[in-house]
């Protein structure tokens, strides 16, 4: 009978059976689809849709490493190992420019991922604080009280922590995990490999590597 139906009105519009047949199947699967998306929980259907389109978290398409980038920027705020983050940029890299703060906040976090230090923000910026000459950042044991006295270089600084923390922004350092200024020459510097220069510092990192660390 349906077959019937379907000749008789493509004889009536020009088509034939097989067109007809062919729309009719695409009808019932589109209706089909509708009763399935309609039984979806709402959170179920707005991943669906979120994860069809394409997501680069790396870096936002107004980024730009400058200070007017950075004032345009809402404060930051987040918990200890944002704060963690935040201090090391002010007292290791708050006279940098922007990239080169970026770049040090990058070596941090290369830290962190990697298994060969601790895991966490606090964990790299305090590892060895306290050990004479074994402290890993110098402002945790060259003897002076940690004071942040410049309160702008700060809010600064913070949001480049809470940019590096939340990954939008690209790699700069080819995976670096060691810096240092331009004003020294450590012995290990002889064996690292270089990978960037940026500012006053000197980036590097192991000459091996490992899957589970870079």
């Amino acid at each position: 009978m349906k077959r019937f139906f379907a000749a008789v009105l493509a004889a009536t519009m020009g088509l034939t059976p097989m067109t007809v047949q062919a729309e009719a199947d695409l009808k019932s699967l589109f209706e089909r689809e509708q009763v399935t998306l309609s039984s979806l929980p709402g959170r179920h259907l707005k991943s669906m849709l979120t994860e069809s389109a394409p997501r680069d978290r790396n870096r936002p398409k107004s980024f730009s490493y400058s200070a007017d980038w950075l004032d345009n920027q809402p404060k930051a705020k987040g918990d200890d190992q944002f704060r963690c983050l935040a201090e090391a940029l002010y007292f290791e890299a708050r006279g940098e420019t922007v990239k080169g703060q970026f770049a040090v906040a990058e070596v941090i976090m290369n830290r962190v991922k990697s298994a060969r230090f601790p895991a966490t923000p606090c964990g790299v910026v305090k590892q060895g604080t306290g050990r004479r000459y074994q402290c890993q950042f110098t402002y945790t044991c060259d003897g002076y009280k940690d004071v942040i006295a410049e309160k702008k270089a700060y809010e600064r600084v913070a949001k480049v922590a809470r940019a590096v923390m939340d990954g939008t922004f690209g790699a700069l350092t080819g995976g670096a995990t060691h810096y240092h200024t331009t004003a020294v020459r450590p012995k290990w510097a002889r064996v690292y490999q270089k990978t960037a220069r940026i500012g006053v510092h000197v980036f590097y990192r192991h000459n091996y590597r490992t899957a589970s660390a870079d």
